[in-house]
């Protein structure tokens, strides 16, 4: 195939490294920017440039922030001596928008996975028992809202294990049966862990 232009084929390869893109995709994104105003292409590239070069993780629970540290570990409101342990800052913004928790949030960076050769000193674990055990903040819970996967699993056990020593309560979020669905087509492990975390009516 005779390559008409290079500045559209290395717009197209950029954009097929983006996840969930293929080739395809990739040159219809190409192409409709083509056929955008310059000053729209030019806010995207000026948007993109600025993402890079303004936003950083907060040093005190990791998360991606423009400022350090980030609007939720600066709120005094925030300060219920509660902690949500997350696997990845994506996680943060899906908890925000229930609104339903209030306290402050610890990103691990990822979980511990042997297969993958991620091991605990990989992950941001030691940073969290240092937050438990220092004098910045009071923490009388951490709530595990981790993944409920095998990773996810041996995290959460691993991080429990070393809360012990704190007499710090160690809750975890309740795994159970999505709104809206039928028990049908619920898979065995689902429902289990829907009879697991059961509470009073």
């Amino acid at each position: 195939m005779q390559i008409t232009s290079e500045a559209l084929e290395r717009a197209i390869e950029q954009l097929a490294r983006l996840p969930g893109t293929g080739r395809k995709s990739a040159q219809r994104i190409a192409m409709h920017l083509l056929r955008q105003q310059d000053e729209t292409v030019f806010e995207l590239t000026e948007a993109l440039v600025e993402l890079k070069k303004s936003v950083t993780r907060c040093s005190v629970c990791g998360t991606i922030t423009d400022s350090d540290p980030c609007n939720i570990c600066s709120n005094p409101k925030r300060a219920t001596g509660q902690i949500c342990v997350v696997e990845e800052f994506q996680d943060v913004y899906i908890i925000e928008k229930t609104n339903e928790f209030r306290g402050r949030y610890h990103v691990l960076g990822g979980v511990i996975s042997p297969l993958q050769n991620v091991g605990p000193d990989n992950i941001r674990i030691n940073e969290l028992i240092g937050r438990v055990n220092g004098m910045n903040e009071e923490i009388n819970e951490v709530i595990l809202a981790l993944n409920p996967d095998a990773e996810g699993e041996a995290t959460s056990y691993y991080i429990n294990k070393l809360l012990k020593p704190f007499e710090i309560e160690v809750t975890r979020i309740a795994y159970g049966i999505p709104m809206g669905s039928e028990l049908e087509y619920i898979d065995e492990v689902t429902l289990s862990r829907a009879f697991a975390s059961r509470n009073t009516f």
